[in-house]
């Protein structure tokens, strides 16, 4: 009867383990989501992903880069729970993670992976890269000459493209007596 006992006994205490492993979850699955820490990590983001490409080698600048991202979104992610979690310990919860790895959905392990795995942190970078590499666009611009001039214009994230059209000359390249006509002008008559 003893034995029916404590087994009953760690099956509840297991049971508690895990609901406080499911409410920082939980609580994490909130704080990623808020504009603060999207944000926080898309300015981050910004300012480096140029600094990635995707090749075997490791530049010496990425460790820095992973040192500050650490310090500043895992730090921010830790505050974020100590406050909505009394009692919250991070080195016990990374225990309790490695233990509930295949319970946690998979974009919330890969970002929590980031923290820890330098491949997974460089892995986010090219893929962020990639994405504004998809974004680019091919223009013609003419110059002051009238010369073509080529140039491929890097649009900003999330459909947001630069506006080109303010002050913009168009002028036929066959007719050397074409009249240069401005884009508002050009526009207006369409």
């Amino acid at each position: 009867m003893q034995d029916l006992d404590e087994e009953d006994f760690a099956v509840s205490r297991s049971s508690g383990a895990d609901a406080v492993f499911d409410a920082v979850i939980g609580n994490i699955e909130e704080i990623i989501m808020e504009d603060d820490f999207q944000n926080l990590q898309q300015s981050f983001m910004e300012k480096y992903y140029l600094e990635f490409d995707d090749s075997e080698e490791n530049k010496l600048c990425y460790t820095p880069i992973f040192n500050e991202y650490v310090d500043l979104l895992e730090k921010y992610l830790e505050q974020q729970l100590i406050a909505r979690i009394p009692g919250f310990n991070m080195n016990d919860f990374t225990h309790s993670l490695k233990q509930h790895k295949d319970e946690v959905s998979g974009d919330i392990f890969d970002m929590l992976l980031t923290f820890t795995d330098f491949m997974a942190f460089k892995e986010m970078f090219i893929d962020y890269r990639a994405v504004g590499k998809k974004n680019q666009r091919h223009i013609k611009l003419c110059g002051d000459h009238g010369m073509g001039l080529d140039k491929t214009v890097l649009l900003e994230r999330e459909g947001r493209g630069l506006d080109l059209s303010n002050g913009l000359m168009v002028r036929s390249l066959s007719s050397a007596t074409s009249a240069m006509v401005s884009s508002s002008k050009a526009s207006d008559s369409l």
